[in-house]
């Protein structure tokens, strides 16, 4: 039997945010933000080898083509644990290559 979802055993991108209290959001991008958290998996993968990193996010159209403007492609979906709260009950899955020129 097929399993119908994907185990990743690659750096997790854990939840990048910004605090918009006080204008402190006007300190960094989102842009800035993700490449700092990529740019740190790179010089882990010096050591540790691999190519690929992941994330997950709630499926909505901005945060979708956010990542994907910063290089990552979808590859699924995992359903929410029952104690996960979510708008929908899964979260979008999204993969980035890593390549050696940076």
């Amino acid at each position: 039997e097929a399993l119908s979802r994907y185990w990743v055993s690659r750096p997790l991108i854990g939840q990048l945010g910004k605090n918009y209290a006080c204008g402190y959001d006007s300190l960094i991008t989102g842009d800035e933000l993700l490449k700092m958290a990529c740019d740190r998996i790179r010089r882990m993968q010096l050591d540790m080898g691999g190519k690929l990193a992941y994330l997950e996010c709630e499926d909505t159209p901005g945060l979708i083509r956010f990542y994907e403007e910063n290089g990552f492609y979808r590859f699924g979906n995992r359903n929410l644990d029952k104690d996960e709260p979510g708008q929908k009950r899964y979260l979008a899955q999204m993969i980035k290559y890593f390549s050696s020129h940076g």
